[in-house]
C-alpha cells in the first residue's frame, strides 16, 4: 500500500526551480521578542498567524511565557518589511494561541492558552481585542493548558472546543505520572457550559480535529508526551459523535512517543490526509491507508532523528511541524522546529531546524542550511505564511530564551501559485471543516482541509496556499462542512481569491484588486 501511495506522489511534475532561499527579516519587528520562563514554560511558545485588521496581510501573535506576549501588525508595503506592536496584552504566562471566529461576525477572535485560566478574546476592528462577555459562559479553570483544537458540529451555532492539559500542578505526587485530564466544550446555542473531561489524559502537547477518514466526520487526535505519563499511555483518537476513544478494534493502533506537535497533509496524492508527529528522537510520518495509518518507510526522508549538521549526534527534539509548498512546484514540503527542552543531556543541544523539500519521487531532502534557516536556538512554535503577499511562503519561528525569528522567502525561481479563502454567510463564516481541491490540466488534485489546531501551541487562519508548478490556471472546488460541494471553477494562477458560497450551490469569486 505504501509503495502504491508513493508511486502516486511521483506523478507530480518536477520543475527546474531554484533551491529555497530565505532572507532574515527579524529586524522588521519593533523589538526582540523572547519566549521564556521556568519549567512550566519548557513547552509552548506558540505563534498565531491571522489577519487582525482586514487588510489581507497576515499579522503575528507571539506567546511570551513569563515575558509579555505581543501582537505584531503587518505593515509591509512595496517590499519594505515592517511590523508594529499593537499593545495587545493578554497578560503573562501565555503558552500559545489559536485564531478562530467564534461568533461568526467575520472578525477573527483569539483563544489564548495559559498556565492558569485560558482566555478568549473577541476580535474588534483594527487589531483590537476585548475579553469575551461573561454571557458566553466559557470558564476554563486553573490548569496548565498546552493544546487546542476546534470544529463545527453540524447544527451548532458556535464551535466545539477541545483543550489539552499537561501535568496536573496540584498533584503532590507529580510531576511524573501526574497528567491532567483534557476538556471538551460543546456549545448550547451562543454560549458554553461546563466542560466534559476527556480522560484518561496523557499530558497532551498537541491536538487536532480532522476528518481523517474522509467520511464527513471530525475526530480528535491527541499527541501526548511520554516523558510524564511514563507508562500505560499512548497517542489517542477520540470519536466525537460517539464520545469515546478509539482502539485496535476500530483500526486505531496506539503508539507511545514523546509527542510534541501534529501536522496533517495529503502528501501522496490519494486525497486522504497523512499525519506527521514531532517527538524526541524520531519524527514520525504516518501515511493513510484508508482504514488507519502506517508508518512511512525510513527511505522517505522525514524521520529527522538527529541533527543534520554539526558534531552533536544525540537525538533531536521536534516541536512545531508544518507542511507548505516552499517553491510552488505542486509538492508539499515540511518545516520542523527543533530545540532541546532546556538542558536535557540525552538530546542534542545544537539542533538545527529542518526544511525538508519534497522531490519528484515523493522523498524528502534536507535544505535548511541551503535556505539559511538552520538556526540552533531552542525553537518551539512556528508558521509558514505569505507575509508580503507575493505568492511565496515566508517563515516565523519562536524560540525559548532567544529572539523571535522572521524570514522572507526570496527563492529566485519558483512555480505559479494560488491563494484561496473559502467563505460562507451565517454560521462558521470561514468554513472550518471544508476541503479545498485544486485540479491541474492533467487531472491531478491537491487537497487541503481547513482545520483549527495541531502544530505546537499555535496555528493559522486565512488564505490557503497552493503551488501550481508550470500551470497557468487551475480548477478549484470547495467541499463545504456539510459535505456538499461547489462546482469546479477555473481560476488564473498567481492570484488571491475569496470563494463565497452561494445559497443554492456554486460560488461567487471575489478576486484581489
Amino acid at each position: 500500500m505504501i509503495r502504491a501511495m508513493l508511486a502516486m506522489a511521483c506523478l507530480w511534475p518536477g520543475h527546474a526551480l531554484s533551491e529555497p532561499f530565505f532572507v532574515d527579516r527579524s529586524d522588521a519587528l519593533p523589538a526582540p521578542h523572547v519566549y521564556d520562563g521556568g519549567w512550566e514554560h519548557f513547552v509552548g511558545g506558540g505563534v498565531a498567524v491571522f489577519d487582525c485588521n482586514g487588510d489581507a496581510y497576515p499579522d503575528i501573535f507571539a506567546a511570551g511565557g513569563q515575558n509579555p506576549s505581543h501582537l505584531y501588525e503587518n505593515l509591509i508595503t512595496r517590499g519594505e518589511w515592517r511590523f508594529r506592536d499593537t499593545g495587545f496584552d493578554p497578560g503573562t504566562h501565555v503558552v500559545g494561541a489559536y485564531p478562530l471566529d467564534f461568533d461568526s461576525d467575520g472578525i477573527m477572535d483569539l483563544f489564548v492558552l495559559r498556565v492558569g485560566s485560558n482566555h478568549i478574546y473577541r476580535g474588534l476592528d483594527d487589531c483590537n481585542f476585548a475579553r469575551i462577555d461573561p454571557a458566553w459562559g466559557f470558564a476554563s479553570g486553573d490548569r496548565w493548558s498546552t493544546a487546542f483544537s476546534a470544529t463545527w458540529e453540524l447544527g451548532n451555532d458556535w464551535p466545539t472546543l477541545a483543550v489539552g492539559n499537561y501535568v496536573d500542578r496540584t498533584n503532590p505526587d507529580g510531576p511524573f505520572g501526574a497528567c491532567d485530564v483534557n476538556q471538551l466544550y460543546r456549545p448550547n446555542g451562543s454560549r458554553y457550559g461546563a466542560s466534559a473531561d476527556l480522560k484518561p489524559g496523557f499530558c497532551a502537547l498537541s491536538m487536532l480535529f480532522s476528518d481523517w477518514s474522509r467520511s464527513g466526520r471530525p475526530d480528535l487526535r491527541i499527541s501526548n508526551d511520554r516523558h510524564y505519563y511514563v507508562v500505560g499511555g499512548s497517542e489517542q483518537m477520540y470519536r466525537l459523535d460517539q464520545e469515546r476513544f478509539l482502539g485496535p478494534e476500530d483500526g486505531w493502533e496506539p503508539i507511545s512517543i514523546w509527542g510534541m506537535g501534529i501536522a496533517s497533509q495529503d502528501i501522496t496524492g490519494d486525497l486522504r490526509p497523512d499525519v506527521f508527529l514531532t517527538s524526541m528522537a524520531d519524527q514520525l510520518m504516518q501515511l493513510s491507508t484508508g482504514t488507519g495509518f502506517a508508518a512511512a518507510p525510513f527511505s522517505l526522508g522525514t524521520y529527522a532523528q538527529r541533527p543534520f549538521s554539526g558534531d552533536d549526534g544525540r537525538p533531536s527534539t521536534g516541536w512545531h511541524a508544518e507542511f507548505g509548498d516552499i517553491d510552488n512546484d505542486g509538492l508539499q514540503d515540511l518545516f520542523i522546529a527543533k530545540g532541546n527542552v532546556d538542558q536535557m543531556p540525552s538530546n542534542a543541544m545544537k539542533d538545527p531546524n529542518n526544511l525538508l523539500m519534497q522531490q519528484a519521487d515523493g522523498t524528502f531532502r534536507e535544505t535548511a542550511d541551503i535556505a539559511r534557516i538552520a538556526t540552533t536556538e531552542r525553537s518551539r512554535g512556528a508558521a509558514l505564511a505569505d507575509f508580503d503577499n507575493d505568492g511565496r511562503l515566508d517563515l516565523v519561528v519562536a524560540n525559548r530564551r532567544a529572539p523571535l525569528e522572521l524570514y522572507q522567502n526570496a527563492t529566485p525561481v519558483t512555480g505559479n501559485w494560488l491563494m484561496i479563502t473559502p467563505r460562507q454567510e451565517g454560521i462558521n463564516t470561514f468554513a472550518v471543516g471544508s476541503w479545498l481541491e485544486v485540479r491541474d490540466s492533467k487531472g491531478r488534485i491537491q487537497t487541503k482541509e481547513l482545520m483549527v489546531g495541531g502544530g505546537h501551541a499555535g496555528g493559522q487562519a486565512g488564505s490557503v496556499h497552493f503551488g501550481l508548478g508550470a500551470e497557468h490556471e487551475a480548477e478549484v472546488r470547495v467541499r463545504w462542512p456539510d459535505a456538499s460541494s461547489s462546482d469546479w471553477i477555473t481560476l488564473p494562477a498567481n492570484d488571491h481569491a475569496e470563494l463565497w458560497r452561494r445559497p443554492f450551490g456554486g460560488v461567487h469569486v471575489v478576486q484581489a484588486e
